[in-house]
């Protein structure tokens, strides 16, 4: 069975905002594509600070008593998994910036 990759990153986003409560709109995809990569990495790394906050704002709620103890384990859960996926993708960076550095000129 092959997969086409359009197909692939289609399903994917659809599941990503199943979370966020968007309505999965396949057209919608090929307008914001227009951005580009500068636009994707913008939107990643401002995904990635809310998701920061947003697990610092739950464990100060949990702290005066206002939350959760489920909701509060959920979003530092994501808020650490976000922090590992951003130090990974550094990692890559910084990974293929010496790897270009040691090409022969």
């Amino acid at each position: 069975m092959a997969v086409l990759p359009a197909a692939a990153a289609a399903a994917y986003q659809a599941v990503a905002k199943m979370g966020t409560g968007a309505a999965a709109a396949p057209a919608a995809g090929a307008a914001e594509g227009a951005g580009g990569f500068g636009g994707f990495l913008t939107d990643a790394i401002k995904d990635s600070v809310a998701t920061m906050k947003q697990g610092e704002k739950m464990a100060t709620l949990n702290l005066t008593g206002k939350a959760d103890i489920v909701d509060v384990v959920n979003a530092v859960n994501n808020a650490e998994l976000t922090l590992d996926t951003v130090v990974a993708v550094r990692d890559k960076v910084v990974a293929a910036y010496q790897s270009i550095l040691n090409m022969p000129i």
